[in-house]
């Protein structure tokens, strides 16, 4: 056969699956810095976790403010936070990196090997899953919502597996949500698709739409209600008990929170980030349009709900096409593997030379060199990130170069502080300061976020916020139109400037 590679070569020439999770994982290296840089969750992620592991105690009463202190806090991703600290105590941002491209290749690998184990072809297979990680890859950051894309990957598995009647694995669901739920706040996401999954289920049954010679596994329902009900007494055993629910549910239902975070937006497709986005769409409305395959309504009832998710919601974007990759790959598969038409003969005939040439490639060789090479690069101190510059918080973007100022020249008194770099200030400063506010929306809730943003924007009594929390000096971004406010309104002085930062305080 012209197509097989000779003998040992075969174990060595990346299959199509290695070459996926070559572009997942060296995709995340290759972005590294930039995964730390983007917003400021890492360091309040870290500052948690070293506390955790320093003291052996989980906060549940803040202690890192001046604002909110003994005020209860829920931490839904407390054991994320243990598990970054611990490796970065070892490894430093250079370990934290390379957990994370082991996650989002893994995940990527296992929507792989998903579509490829229920399709006939295998083009449409590696257009989904590059459409897949090049729709997650504007959510590659350094933070524990990665670790929801791998577990909602397995998540579904097990929900098919369960359809297809393997209802022994029910036990997988509480399994998986005894981590999950202690890892990222996103383990609702699990419960959604679970109820969805039922519902479209259900509907097959009372209108009578289940495929010809298709039938509903023995037990079935018991055995999903099992794992559906244990799951969620299992997502009861985190520090917060039931209250961890209350804060999730009450924190994406909180509109003023949503519109001012970022993630919480919806997509801009003006903005070429989301155009992935655009073209799964697109593909997917024309394949379900000419299948002649009725579509698994469980996988299209989900579909369609995170859809709607995702338009109205940025962040949903990477659980939608993860959720509708498999109703988008089987749609293609129909579509090439039934049409006389040239170019999809075209396509089919590429598609043959391809499985051909990927049955004959072992796999497995690459991923172990990958990490290998990977491993063996960071202790050398080789840069992968694009900018050369290696894995570590970017002066630019965070005031390094103040906070040094500040452990030298300690101030008196309680501080104001930019929102984005509480985090950052409590990882380098806490104990002995403690930030006016952190990312942490969800904690400080509503009404104090409207108070921070009051003092930013100049509001009308702007300058009583400052007083009611008996605030005596501010670190800001140097260019912050606030900075002109309280240099020329209240008159403080500056005590620190650089091109980042500057530190005011009062005369």
């Amino acid at each position: 056969m012209k197509n097989k590679p000779p003998g040992l070569l075969s174990y060595f020439l990346p299959s199509f699956g290695d070459m996926l999770w070559l572009s997942a994982f060296f995709g995340v290296l290759l972005r590294g810095r930039r995964m730390i840089n983007a917003d400021g969750d890492l360091a309040l992620h870290l500052n948690l976790g070293h506390y955790i592991l320093d003291t052996g105690k989980i906060p549940l009463r803040d202690v890192f403010s001046h604002t909110m202190p003994g005020q209860p806090v829920t931490q839904h991703e407390w054991l994320t936070t243990v598990i970054f600290a611990f490796i970065n105590k070892i490894f430093d941002l250079d370990g934290i990196i390379f957990l994370c491209a082991l996650i989002i290749g893994v995940t990527i690998f296992l929507i792989y090997r998903r579509l490829r184990n229920s399709r006939t072809t295998l083009l449409p297979v590696l257009i989904v899953a590059l459409l897949v990680l090049a729709n997650s890859m504007s959510h590659w950051l350094a933070r524990p919502h990665i670790i929801t894309f791998l577990l909602l990957t397995i998540w579904m598995m097990v929900l098919d597996q369960l359809y297809k009647g393997k209802s022994h694995r029910w036990w997988l669901l509480p399994l998986l949500m005894l981590f999950w739920v202690n890892l990222h706040g996103g383990f609702i996401v699990g419960f959604i698709t679970w109820f969805i999954y039922g519902i479209g289920i259900a509907w097959d049954l009372v209108y009578h739409k289940l495929q010809e010679g298709e039938k509903l596994p023995s037990h079935f329902w018991k055995y999903f209600a099992l794992g559906g009900v244990t799951s969620f007494l299992t997502s009861l055993i985190n520090p917060s008990g039931f209250g961890l629910w209350k804060t999730v549910v009450g924190h994406v239902g909180n509109k003023f929170l949503a519109n001012v975070t970022h993630e919480f937006l919806s997509p801009d497709f003006h903005d070429v980030t989301y155009w992935p986005f655009l073209i799964f769409i697109a593909l997917l409305i024309f394949v379900l349009g000419f299948s002649r395959r009725k579509p698994d309504t469980p996988l299209l009832f989900n579909t369609i709900a995170w859809l709607m998710m995702g338009l109205y919601s940025r962040r949903n974007i990477p659980l939608f096409v993860i959720i509708a990759a498999p109703l988008l790959a089987r749609g293609m598969d129909n579509l090439l593997a039934n049409s006389n038409a040239k170019l999809l003969t075209a396509l089919n005939n590429l598609d043959l030379r391809m499985k051909t040439l990927d049955q004959h490639l072992k796999g497995y060789f690459w991923p172990a060199l990958s990490i290998g090479v990977a491993i063996i690069g960071l202790i050398l101190g080789f840069r992968f990130d694009l900018e050369g510059q290696g894995y570590a918080f970017d002066p630019e973007v965070f005031p390094i170069e103040a906070v040094e100022w500040l452990e030298e020249h300690p101030q008196d008194g309680e501080m104001f502080n930019y929102f984005t770099w509480g985090g950052y200030l409590e990882y380098r400063l806490w104990p002995e300061y403690r930030v006016f506010i952190d990312s942490k929306s969800d904690f400080f809730g509503e009404d104090f976020v409207r108070q921070y943003g009051k003092v930013i924007l100049q509001q009308e009594g702007w300058e009583n916020v400052l007083d009611q929390y008996d605030v005596n000096w501010a670190i800001l971004p140097a260019n912050e139109a606030a900075v002109r406010a309280i240099q020329s309104e209240v008159e403080w002085e500056t005590i620190y400037q650089d091109g980042t930062a500057i530190i005011l305080r009062k005369r």
